[in-house]
């Protein structure tokens, strides 16, 4: 069969156009409800705009609709967004892989391609390489994500922009005390401190603190996780708002590692070293703390500041052989004999990963309101940087035994800073037409110095600068009051990740320069409507990226990447909600993405030549998302959701795939509320129809170990007991 290579958008305006006529006779037939309809404020792109006349796909999460989970895993909550691919690899070690439009599908571990917030403070390092396991669910108010060509006005990413927002401390007094388990003998015990100020100028608060350990799925899987979350919020006289935000993380978790489609068959549970020789595991520690501040100069101007401070440790165990020395081999270029395996190579890094970071950086924005006719303009300076010392050591001793911290193999010395400059304007210059534009010069400073120069490993230091000019522009029209539609523009970057840098693609040491950053020209066209027939979007994409940044292969757990000299991603994304009749909610979604590499990748090996039209590996061509809820404020509460998956490629080759699959899921809840008490339980199951499924891959493994299966059926409950004082 053809594929098709351009997505036909001639049929999807087909589509628009019916649905905007649908949307106008149904506004025409029930005005009045529709005035009733709440208007839904987001914060995304910084326009103070509602969520129907926002030209962008920004789709807001209500915490309080997620509440019958055991709030470990960001899954659990970004459910059913269109063009968000969020999976969970039952792999403590390697956090979640989440992808959006197809960006940042390429991470073995980490969040690439996408930025991530928490009360505005950056939860993505300086290079662009971001974690999940830092954000709190307990303490969560709700999550905006940006999708999309205005995702450009956070800089240093291509596919989108989550933003998360905790709770503030409001009302009396109370606590908090709660516990959940579930299948693989998981438990989470947490505890919540909340209360609202009593007087002006001083401060509400939230703090939370959460304790949680597995045996995990999968054999070697087991994990702990000690997550705490504070924040302090003052509302001044002035009318200012000032947010104080500290978090602390610490995991350590086994890695079960990816399995082949054969062990995947045999039994999903198992690990990829069944003897445990290599003990492969990771253990994080991270610290941070940010403080934002925002400040009305009179009427027309604000001021906004951010700034933030952390720390990260890791270390990670990695499933190297040791390997020999062997005369058969023959010899490299310098006249030494060949190693069968890498370790042995003196250029080796070694199979331990073991590095410090220290990361901070500042936000300063000026907004002015109404200085000229019908206009919000807004000035920024955005400064990120980070240092950090990574080591290399031998994942083996004098013994030969595997699973410990041998001899030093790497040390060096890496910085990063940026200073980004931004700029943004709106212009309402009709009464139902608004432009809004945005221009921020993206600039990122890398530097290595190669502190182990021993023998054959010599001086590996280096610097590069990676600079961009990032424009984004955006009509608005709202065709009726409760229609909109909107086109828009922008230039996306992202630059490699310190992680991705760390190894060329032969797998010696040093830093690879060699990789550039990506850019991408990004198109869209959208509707949004929200009447008595519900919420409903629609949008139109079209992504052409160059230097895309891709998987070069995974061996023996450790990543190199590569770029593609172009790609292409374009499709459609559908988002409906409603609520049907008194507490009972509807939601469903559906997206389609044709991901594919738009020129070929030439290869010594005749055999391995990525030939323009494969699918780019990692990414699912459809999802769909079906969800009803029954949430009342108190009392029973349940509901059920189906999610499907389209197959995904495991290789730029495209040799094989991880099957399509559904699954289903089911809650329970009761809420009891009497005084001060309040008593909230549930349970859950997950994969009800026990559906043996690959849940994420690794992108082009070089041992063909691309499966990392999915739980069958699970449960989880809870209870939680909160008293007022």
């Amino acid at each position: 069969m053809q594929r098709v290579k351009h997505f036909n958008i001639k049929t999807t305006l087909l589509c628009l156009t019916a649905c905007i006529a649908q949307n106008i006779y149904a506004e025409s037939e029930s005005q009045d409800s529709i005035q009733q309809l709440p208007t839904i404020k987001v914060e995304a792109t910084r326009s103070d705009s509602n969520l129907l006349n926002t030209p962008a796909s920004v789709y807001r999460i209500e915490q309080s609709q997620n509440q019958n989970n055991i709030d470990v895993n960001l899954t659990e909550t970004l459910k059913g967004v269109p063009g968000l691919q969020l999976n969970n690899r039952e792999n403590y070690a390697q956090d979640l892989q989440l992808s959006m439009r197809g960006f940042g599908a390429r991470s073995t571990f980490g969040v690439r391609g996408i930025r991530l917030y928490v009360d505005g403070i950056p939860a993505t390092m300086p290079d662009g390489q971001g974690q999940t396991s830092n954000i709190d669910l307990t303490s969560l108010d709700h999550i905006e994500v940006l999708g999309g060509p205005f995702s450009s006005l956070y800089g240093n990413s291509s596919g989108g922009t989550i933003l998360t927002t905790t709770k503030e401390g409001t009302g009396r007094d109370s606590v908090e005390l709660g516990y959940s388990g579930g299948s693989n003998n998981k438990g989470r015990a947490d505890i919540t401190l909340q209360g609202g100020a009593d007087k002006a100028n001083e401060p509400s608060y939230v703090i939370s603190s959460s304790y949680f350990d597995t045996d995990g799925y999968r054999d070697h899987s087991a994990a702990r996780k000690v997550l705490s979350n504070a924040k302090l919020t003052w509302d001044l006289d002035d009318g200012s708002k000032i947010n104080w935000l500290i978090n602390h993380v610490d995991i350590s978790a086994d890695d079960p590692q990816g399995l082949t489609r054969e062990q995947w068959k045999q039994n999903p549970k198992q690990v990829n070293d069944s003897k445990n020789i290599y003990d492969v595991r990771k253990d994080i520690n991270q610290t941070q703390t940010g403080i934002n501040w925002t400040k009305p100069l009179n009427d027309h101007q604000e001021l906004y500041s951010m700034a933030y401070i952390g720390h990260r440790e890791v270390t990670q165990y990695q499933s190297i052989p040791k390997g020999e020395i062997s005369p058969n081999l023959g010899l490299d270029k310098d006249g030494n004999p060949k190693p069968s395996t890498s370790q042995m190579n003196p250029r080796h890094a070694g199979g331990v990963i073991d590095f410090e970071r220290d990361f901070y950086g500042a936000d300063l924005r000026w907004t002015g309101k109404d200085l000229l006719p019908n206009t919000r303009i807004s000035a920024g300076l955005a400064y990120d940087a980070m240092n950090e010392d990574r080591q290399g050591y031998e994942n083996f001793n004098a013994k030969g035994e595997y699973g410990v911290k041998g001899n030093l193999r790497r040390d060096e010395r890496n910085t990063l800073w940026n200073l980004d400059p931004y700029l943004q304007a709106a212009w309402q210059f009709l009464p139902t037409v608004r432009l809004d534009t945005g221009l921020r010069y993206s600039n990122v400073h890398y530097e290595s110095k190669d502190h182990y120069i021993i023998g054959l490993n010599g001086d590996d230091s280096g610097q590069t600068d990676y600079k961009k000019l990032l424009p984004s522009a955006a009509f608005t029209w709202e065709v009726t009051p409760d229609i909109s539609t909107y086109i828009s523009y922008a230039k996306g970057f992202e630059t490699p990740t310190f992680t991705e840098m760390a190894y060329p693609t032969e797998g010696t040491a040093g830093i690879n320069f060699a990789l550039k950053p990506s850019t991408s020209d990004n198109y869209e066209l959208g509707l949004k409507a929200q009447n008595r027939l519900g919420n409903f979007s629609a949008a139109v994409f079209q992504s052409n990226t160059q230097d895309d940044i891709v998987s070069a292969g995974t061996l023996n757990g450790r990543a190199t990447y590569q770029n593609a000299d172009k790609t292409l991603r374009q499709g459609v994304e559908l988002s409906w909600n409603k609520k049907l009749w008194t507490n009972l909610t509807a939601q469903a979604s559906y997206s389609f993405l044709d991901a594919t590499f738009d020129a070929d990748i030439p290869n010594t090996d005749p055999k391995k030549i990525i030939q323009s039209g494969n699918y780019i590996p990692g990414i699912a061509k459809n999802q769909a998302f079906v969800s009803f809820g029954w949430l009342p404020e108190q009392g029973f509460n349940a509901g059920v959701d189906v999610r499907y998956m389209d197959k995904i490629y495991v290789d730029d080759l495209n040799t094989d795939t991880a099957p399509s699959y559904t699954v289903t899921s089911m809650n329970v809840g009761y809420i009891w509320k009497n005084n001060d008490w309040k008593v909230r339980s549930f349970a859950r199951v997950d994969n009800l129809f026990d559906k043996n499924y690959v849940g994420s891959v690794i992108v082009n493994d070089g041992n063909s170990r691309f499966f990392e299966p999915a739980d069958g059926i699970n449960w989880s409950a809870g209870l939680s007991v909160t008293k007022q004082f």
